[in-house]
């Protein structure tokens, strides 16, 4: 592994109910970089990527962040290692409570993780919004009110509230229309750039991984066949798997 990772996971397991989704997997994820987690529908990327959030425990493998096992860690690690992790969902629409305000949506996770600011709310989530090409006029609307591309924004604006190190980006894109989803591609980019981010971008096209990625993993059925900087995999991939993925996958212009 990499002395550089900020996430680190080895022999990573996860079965039901004697189902392996997952199977073996090792990986690592360099501080400021962005690892492209690829493979068809079904390969396991998901679930990898809540065991490296810990929202799902590993059948066995472990998981470290910083260094530190997270399966060992004491309860105030474990909250601010909690801090520090977000994750940006894949479907849009689904992600925002239909029933609260963008303003409580935004505020909720200060109030999760009991965090007083010592400058006035309302200035940061104006702040928050800017960031992401919106403004204070969408803090009393409701997520109906939206497109599907501003909707991400304000999921995306909501992962970046507590200022976290490293961010799952799963599948940010796939239900947006190609332009709209350059456009937060390009966003991501620019926060990766001006916040110093780490991030798991999981996508089964391999034009959008090899956009924003500077390394890529490639699962099939739950097992890590590939790995390697995206350049290298994308352009002479050593994998069948991976060749047919690239072959099947319809190329974009971003």
């Amino acid at each position: 592994m990499d002395a550089t990772a900020l996430i680190e996971a080895r022999g990573l397991v996860k079965e039901y109910r004697k189902a392996r989704v997952v199977d073996n997997v090792s990986l690592f994820i360099r501080r400021g970089e962005t690892l492209g987690l690829v493979g068809e529908s079904g390969s396991g990327k998901s679930t990898v990527a809540r065991l490296l959030l810990r929202l799902e425990k590993a059948t066995a493998g472990v998981v470290k962040y910083k260094g530190l096992d997270l399966q060992s860690m004491q309860s105030h690690q474990s909250r601010e290692m909690r801090r520090n992790m977000q994750i940006v969902f894949q479907d849009p629409y689904a992600a925002l409570n239909p029933r609260m305000r963008i303003r409580q949506i935004l505020t909720e996770p200060f109030e999760i993780h009991r965090e007083s600011l010592s400058e006035d709310l309302s200035s940061r989530l104006k702040e928050m919004l800017r960031s992401v090409g919106l403004d204070e006029s969408v803090l009393e609307r409701f997520p109906h009110e939206f497109s599907g591309g501003q909707r991400q924004r304000i999921n995306i604006a909501r992962a970046l509230a507590l200022k976290p190190e490293f961010v799952v980006l799963d599948e940010p894109v796939s239900a947006l229309d190609v332009s709209v989803a350059a456009q937060i591609l390009n966003l991501l980019q620019n926060l990766q750039r001006e916040h110093g981010l780490t991030y798991l971008f999981i996508s089964h096209s391999m034009p959008l991984v090899r956009y924003l990625c500077d390394r890529v993993a490639v699962l099939q059925h739950g097992q890590l066949v590939e790995s390697g900087a995206c350049s290298q995999v994308c352009d002479a991939p050593l994998n069948e798997y991976t060749r047919r993925l690239i072959a099947a996958t319809p190329q974009i212009q971003l």
